[in-house]
């Protein structure tokens, strides 16, 4: 009698249902995305390309950074002394966005301000540019990768129906598993890529915007610098073309 009250309705002892359950929840987490199907393939090889984007351009950034009014104080310092060649030198020696910006300018002393601001401002585009290398693959994949889920997910319900057509509607849970698992799982993974790499596109996005700020805001600076009677910048790079 007490044996018969630990089995289940279908016969199954207690002891042995269990241990089937732990059995089949003791998966691992590559078996389990290897239920999602072949969508997987590109839900990992976007994956990996978002990864890499974000590591390649946090490193880029970091790197770029630098103390602006230290900088430019000195580089006015240099220039004030009249000593251009230096002040390329120490360019050279920090070859960071800001620095190469400021550099076109200062190869430029002498001539008419208009060709130094035209100078800076072309160099700044390019700078730009550099920043924002691969942010489109960023944006990309976090609108691309959900898609791809939502496309698991339809397969998987597909492949579900095919298989309750094919048994002619005598199936069970089991039978339709394999159908649910590609759509559930497809649909999950195709978030968590989307998800991450939208949020790390918006995260740069706006490191990015920052640090053209500083960018522009230090040539205004520079520019104003150069073009300040005190200084006379302009004018002793002048009479040193010309000797």
């Amino acid at each position: 009698m007490m044996h018969f009250l630990f089995q289940n309705q279908d016969g199954i002892p207690a002891d042995t249902l269990e241990a089937l359950l732990a059995e089949e929840g003791s998966m691992t987490f590559l078996e389990i995305l290897s239920q999602g199907g072949v969508l997987m393939i590109p839900l990992f090889i976007l994956s990996i390309l978002a990864i890499f984007v974000i590591a390649e351009r946090w490193r880029f950034l970091k790197n770029s950074t630098m103390e602006v009014e230290s900088f430019l104080d000195n580089i006015e310092a240099l220039l004030k002394s009249g000593d251009r060649a230096r002040a390329l030198d120490h360019c050279d020696r920090y070859n960071k966005p800001l620095a190469r910006i400021l550099k076109s300018g200062i190869r430029r002393l002498g001539r008419p301000i208009r060709d130094i601001e035209d100078a800076i401002h072309n160099a700044g585009k390019k700078e730009i540019y550099n920043l924002e290398t691969r942010m489109n693959w960023l944006a990309t994949i976090a609108g691309v990768a959900p898609l791809v889920g939502f496309t698991g997910t339809v397969t998987g319900m597909i492949r579900a129906f095919m298989d309750i057509q094919a048994l002619q509607g005598n199936v069970n849970p089991s039978v339709l598993a394999g159908g649910i698992w590609e759509a559930l799982i497809t649909t999950a993974t195709g978030l968590i890529v989307g998800i991450i790499a939208y949020g790390f596109y918006n995260y740069l996005v706006g490191k990015i915007n920052r640090m053209i700020f500083e960018l522009e805001n230090a040539s205004a600076d520079f520019v104003d610098m150069l073009q300040s009677p005190a200084n006379g910048i302009t004018k002793k790079s002048k009479s040193e073309i010309r000797a």
